[in-house]
């Protein structure tokens, strides 16, 4: 992973912001063991002309982080606005001027042995780090398709970020860069393109922009749902949802990957492959150039989904 990581001074643990060193668990902690709990993850991002830090649709992002909770039987008791506050705290006990990724968790914390979700206790807690890039060639990525099948939605659902299911992703990541490429793509059980380990894709062919529907075994990115927009609001583009076939990827114009650890990136190879010229295209350029304006502030329609952390009179 390219992106610098240090630990954070604070996390949100068992109700209240604590030290980070405080927030400890037990190796006997059932999510620790069985992997039963899920995650979120979110961006805020500093905007030096304004001095102010912004994060990035976080009520879009707690609701899915509520979301997949109930999923794995994890009863929150915080709502997804009490979520978002809960958080510009933590940012603004950390300080943070600059760009960072923010990781809630909810969990199965009884300490015990035993495989399943009912009559486990449950537990939340969160942390803020400084973080850049997620892939180190984020204007040329070299792909492979992986050799491992994206979970399936009726054995571990991927709408929803839980922890166990990321076993996956690791085993595709891994193989991926040993074997000397910087990410992989990946088929669900029916032979189609999902997504990469851990980003949602679009593949551009002759003017129109195709990514995988939520029904292909696909995280609901939030992302995605943004690059959507961005892409048919501001770029005039066709956007269609469907399946999308292996030699699709082969013959494609551009491919850009997405999500919030990614942020945007675009894929030039595949295998020996060059995707297009060989070299980011340009709605991938003017597209990812959108976002990073938009998530940074400084395209005004786009304010709504941002939430800034500093108040005013704090804003140097």
């Amino acid at each position: 992973m390219a992106g610098q990581q240090g630990k954070p001074k604070f996390a949100f643990f068992e109700g209240k912001i604590v030290p980070f060193e405080d927030a400890k668990i037990s190796v006997m902690t059932h999510s620790f063991n069985y992997g039963t709990g899920v995650f979120g993850g979110l961006r805020a991002y500093w905007n030096q002309e304004e001095e102010q830090l912004f994060i990035f649709r976080p009520q879009d992002h707690f609701e899915r982080f509520i979301q997949s909770a109930g999923l794995m039987r994890i009863h929150l008791p915080y709502s997804a606005d009490e979520l978002v506050d809960t958080l510009a705290e933590l940012l603004r006990a950390e300080g943070y001027r600059e760009n960072c990724y923010v990781r809630p968790l909810a969990y199965k914390s009884t300490e015990m042995i035993g495989v399943r979700l009912h009559d486990v206790d449950d537990d939340f807690t969160m942390f803020a780090i400084p973080f850049g890039a997620y892939i180190a060639n984020e204007d040329g990525a070299h792909v492979c398709f992986s050799a491992w099948r994206r979970v399936d939605d009726n054995a571990i659902p991927a709408r929803g970020k839980i922890i166990g299911a990321y076993a996956n992703s690791a085993l595709i990541k891994s193989d991926a860069v040993l074997a000397g490429y910087d990410e992989a793509l990946v088929l669900n059980q029916e032979g189609h393109v999902t997504e990469a380990s851990a980003a949602n894709i679009f593949v551009m062919r002759k003017g129109v922009a195709y990514t995988p529907p939520v029904q292909s075994d696909v995280l609901e990115g939030i992302v995605r749902r943004t690059i959507i927009e961005l892409l048919r609001n501001d770029l005039g583009m066709e956007v269609i949802e469907r399946e999308i076939d292996r030699t699709e990827i082969y013959i494609a114009d551009e491919i850009l990957l997405c999500g919030t650890g990614v942020q945007v990136a675009a894929i030039t190879r595949v295998e020996h492959r060059p995707i297009g010229s060989g070299r980011m295209g340009t709605v991938t350029r003017q597209v990812r150039d959108l976002f990073f304006d938009a998530v940074s502030g400084r395209i005004e329609k786009y304010r709504e989904w941002l939430t800034p952390v500093y108040m005013p009179e704090t804003v140097r």
